[in-house]
């Protein structure tokens, strides 16, 4: 049954619905899902927007054939816009959350620490165009990027445990690791009434089996996190080994350095699946959603979304000088088509020299600033489809247009100069943002506020790029 909101769609559901309409555009899944199925594992994570930061040889030399052949079989089977569909994001806009290290796989070796495929975010103020990198990691002695905010595995999102959200031959698994057949249960007495938070606690017995077995401990206490500055610690039980295991509270809690030494249920497992919270609501429909979601997820959770009618009328038209006027592309720019190209550069003069301009042309011209078409440009641009907010662009002003001053084109500037920000993380010459060492007269080679960490304060000395980006947007907050 499809949950009704009274008016007002809750922030999280409205961040989740830009987020599956802007964030894995249609054309990415389509190039990345036919680079796939060609045996084409980088020209897939290519078309995801991944840079493959792997050598298969330097790992072949290091730990042997056999880890190759493994790592190998694990870039055929994935596929990076599910992936990419599937990663932690943050509040308001929904962005990859930033200065991430996500294992995807484990592998055992010979070395004390197993080598892991991971997936890496860029900070917060190197992710124009959204991009992440797969590399290997090794442990803390071999390759591990300085430059990194984190570059060790975050435990808290792993999915090394949930291959169904990454590998393509096991997406099929998703509909019962999100138990999609039955609401979950309320939370059992000792845990917080946070109705607001999706807690799959449905799932927390089977999910804990498993990250409680992967950690080589058959039953035993895990921990949940259940928000910033608190964990619910519990324990999986069972009567013996024919009965499904269940989970409750501990009887006596561990001291918070034991605490945080527990397994930790990681996110994808602790929530409910934002996909199909939209779809019981209907804020999405099924064709919307990734294909292999889509084809996971069963048809009674399905509810028809109920979108806006459509407006009628022509947004391109014009009332000017008693008469309705039509605006239109005509070779490859915005034109008002019913004035003769005399009369329109004759006006065009007069404008030039100060005079009032005809109404076609101040709609062109507004159009052309900040057009109605800005918002959907803007998000976009947020979630690193530069080429389809082009597209939108194109569509809308022409292949030809000059782009004049306005917010429309501060936002493509912005976005340009962000993309320079995100070439100097990728070399390693700045691990930091540009600015925050002349704020603050360190040295972007490694001065003492040359830190990943550090978080510069606003004064009269910051550039007043940097204060636009600072007071422009919110922190990010975690998504719940």
């Amino acid at each position: 049954m499809a949950h009704h909101f009274a008016n007002v769609i809750p922030s999280r559901l409205s961040m989740w619905q830009r987020v599956r309409e802007y964030a894995v555009p249609p054309s990415m899944i389509e190039t990345a899902t036919a680079r796939r199925a060609a045996g084409d594992w980088a020209g897939a994570c290519a078309a995801a927007r991944i840079d493959v930061d792997l050598d298969l040889r330097a790992v072949r030399d290091r730990h042997g054939t056999d880890l190759v052949h493994r790592l190998r079989a694990d870039l055929r089977r994935l596929a990076p816009d599910l992936l990419r569909w599937h990663m932690p994001r943050i509040a308001p806009d929904g962005r990859l959350r930033p200065g991430l290290t996500l294992s995807l796989a484990r592998y055992r070796g010979s070395g004390a620490t197993p080598p892991e495929l991971v997936v890496r975010t860029p900070p917060a103020w190197a992710d124009a165009g959204q991009r992440m990198s797969l590399a290997l990691w090794e442990g803390s002695a071999h390759g591990t990027p300085r430059h990194h905010p984190h570059p060790h595995p975050d435990r808290r999102f792993r999915l090394d445990l949930h291959r169904h959200l990454w590998d393509a031959a096991r997406s099929g698994e998703l509909a019962w690791r999100c138990r999609t057949d039955a609401a979950p249960p309320a939370p059992p007495p000792g845990l917080p009434a946070e109705p607001d938070v999706p807690w799959a606690t449905g799932r927390w017995a089977a999910e804990a089996e498993l990250l409680l077995h992967a950690e080589g401990r058959p039953r035993g206490a895990f921990a949940v996190r259940l928000g910033a500055r608190h964990r619910a610690v519990l324990e999986l039980v069972a009567p013996d080994d024919s009965h499904a295991p269940a989970f409750r509270p501990v009887r006596e809690a561990p001291p918070p350095q034991e605490a945080a030494a527990l397994p930790l249920l990681p996110e994808a497992a602790s929530r409910v699946l934002p996909d199909l919270e939209l779809l019981r609501a209907g804020l999405v429909t099924a064709e919307r959603l990734h294909p292999l979601v889509a084809a996971a997820l069963p048809a009674h959770d399905r509810t028809p979304a109920a979108g806006p009618a459509p407006e009628p009328g022509d947004p391109h038209r014009v009332e000017c000088r008693g008469a309705v006027h039509r605006i239109a592309l005509r070779d490859g720019a915005l034109t008002a088509v019913d004035h003769d190209p005399v009369e329109l550069r004759r006006e065009e003069l007069l404008v030039a020299l100060g005079g009032p301009a005809l109404p076609c042309l101040r709609a062109i011209d507004a159009v052309h600033r900040n057009p109605e078409a800005l918002p959907a440009v803007r998000e976009r641009l947020r979630h690193g489809d530069v080429t389809g907010a082009l597209a939108v662009v194109e569509g809308l002003l022409g292949p030809a247009a000059v782009l004049r001053d306005g917010p429309l084109r501060d936002e493509l500037e912005s976005a340009a100069a962000r993309r320079v920000d995100h070439g100097l993380f990728r070399s390693g010459l700045v691990a930091v943002h540009p600015a925050a060492d002349v704020a603050h007269g360190g040295t972007a080679e490694g001065g003492e506020h040359a830190q990943a960490a550090h978080r510069p304060r606003l004064d009269r000395h910051t550039p007043p790029l940097m204060r636009r980006k600072r007071t422009g947007r919110g922190r990010p907050r975690m998504a719940c």
